[in-house]
C-alpha cells in the first residue's frame, strides 16, 4: 500500500498545514474541523474493522459518509446545523486531498457532492435598551468580580465584539487616551478598530493600568485569562439575576452573541448606515454576514416606533472618521 493512499498523513497535513498556513482559519474553525475528524476516524475504523492508522482515502466512501452523518443526528443528537458543520469540514478535507492528489479527484468530487441539509433560518434575538440596562445593573461594582463583570458586559455592548475577541483582548489593544478606541482581532485574524464610549474607557482603565501590553485585559478569579466558556457562564449568570427585575429576558435565549446582535440593532435604531455597522462589527461581506437580517428584523419589529436617542449615535462626520480607523485585512 502506497503511503499517499493512507488517510492519516493527509489528515495531519490538512490540520497542521492547510488550515493554519494556507487558509489562515480562525482558531475556533480549526478546532471544529479537528473535532469532526476526532468523531469521523473512530467511526471509519469501526466500520472498516481496521486501525485508524491503516485507513485509506477510499475507506471514506460516500455511502459511509452518509451513514456517519445519520449517526451524528440519530445517535449523538446533533442538530441539522451541527451536521452541516461537520460535513463542511469533511468537504474541505476532500477538496484538499483532491487538489494535491490527482488520482483522487473523482473521489473528492463524490464526497463534495453530498449536499448540506436545509435548516430553518435562525431568528435574530436581541435585547431592547431597558433589558441591556437590567443586565448592567446586576454586577456589584463594589467587588472585584462585580467590576470585571460590569466591564465585560459594557465592553461587549459598546463594541459588539465576538466572545473570542473579548477573551483575547490585550492591554496593548486598548487606546484609552485621546481618540478612544480598541483593536479587535476577529475571524481569520482580521483586525479592526472600534470606537469606545468615554464611560466604557473609564471602566477599562483600572484593568490595564500598570500592566504589560501583552497581558489579557479580562481575568478570572485565579488571575488567568477569562475564557470564552467563562464569558458564556458570566452572561448566563447575569441574565438569570436580571430576569427577576426584567421578566422579558426569561423568554429569550440570551448569549454573548445576542449582545452583539443588540449592539447592531441599536446602531440601526440610532440611524447609522449599514456600512458603518459592518465596519463596527467586523463583517467582511454585506450579503453573507447577516447585516440583511439585522435590517429585516429591524424593519419588522420597529415599524411605528420612534428611533431611540441612544449614546451609540454617531454623526456623519464621526462615521467618516470611524471608517478611516478601521483596518480589515483583505
Amino acid at each position: 500500500m502506497r503511503d499517499h493512499t493512507l488517510l492519516g498523513p493527509w489528515v495531519r497535513r490538512f490540520l497542521l498545514e492547510y488550515l493554519v498556513t494556507d487558509r489562515n482559519l480562525a482558531r475556533n474553525t480549526q478546532a471544529s474541523y479537528r473535532d469532526t475528524l476526532v468523531l469521523l476516524l473512530p467511526y471509519l475504523s469501526k466500520a472498516r474493522k481496521t486501525s485508524a492508522d491503516r485507513l485509506t482515502i477510499d475507506d471514506l466512501s460516500p455511502s459511509l459518509l452518509r451513514s456517519f452523518l445519520a449517526y451524528l443526528e440519530k445517535e449523538r443528537g446533533c442538530s441539522g446545523v451541527t451536521r452541516n458543520t461537520r460535513l463542511a469540514a469533511i468537504h474541505s478535507l476532500a477538496r484538499f486531498i483532491g487538489m494535491h492528489s490527482p488520482e483522487h479527484v473523482a473521489w473528492s468530487a463524490e464526497i463534495r457532492a453530498i449536499p448540506f441539509r436545509k435548516t430553518p433560518k435562525a431568528t435574530l434575538t436581541y435585547m431592547d435598551k431597558p433589558e441591556i440596562d437590567a443586565l448592567l445593573q446586576v454586577p456589584d461594582i463594589r467587588t472585584p468580580v462585580g467590576r470585571r463583570d460590569y466591564a465585560v458586559l459594557l465592553f461587549m455592548y459598546n463594541t459588539g465584539a465576538r466572545v473570542d475577541e473579548v477573551a483575547h483582548l490585550t492591554v496593548g489593544d486598548c487606546a484609552l487616551h485621546g481618540s478612544l478606541a480598541v483593536r479587535l482581532v476577529g475571524k481569520a485574524n482580521k483586525a479592526r478598530w472600534c470606537p469606545l464610549w468615554p464611560d466604557a474607557a473609564d471602566v477599562l482603565r483600572p484593568f490595564v493600568a500598570g500592566r504589560a501590553t501583552h497581558d489579557f485585559v479580562f481575568l478570572n478569579r485565579l488571575g488567568q485569562p477569562l475564557t470564552r466558556f467563562g464569558i458564556y457562564g458570566l452572561v448566563r449568570r447575569v441574565v438569570a439575576q436580571a430576569a427577576e427585575t426584567s421578566p422579558s429576558l426569561a423568554a429569550k435565549q440570551i448569549s454573548p452573541h445576542c449582545i452583539r446582535h443588540s449592539c447592531a440593532v441599536h446602531l440601526l435604531r440610532s440611524g447609522n448606515d449599514i456600512n458603518t455597522i459592518r465596519a463596527w462589527l467586523g463583517h467582511v461581506s454585506l450579503d453573507l454576514c447577516g447585516d440583511a437580517a439585522y435590517v429585516e428584523q429591524f424593519n419588522r419589529s420597529c415599524i411605528g416606533r420612534e428611533f431611540l436617542a441612544l449614546r451609540l449615535h454617531i454623526t456623519f462626520r464621526f462615521a467618516l472618521a470611524l471608517r478611516s480607523l478601521i483596518h480589515i485585512k483583505r
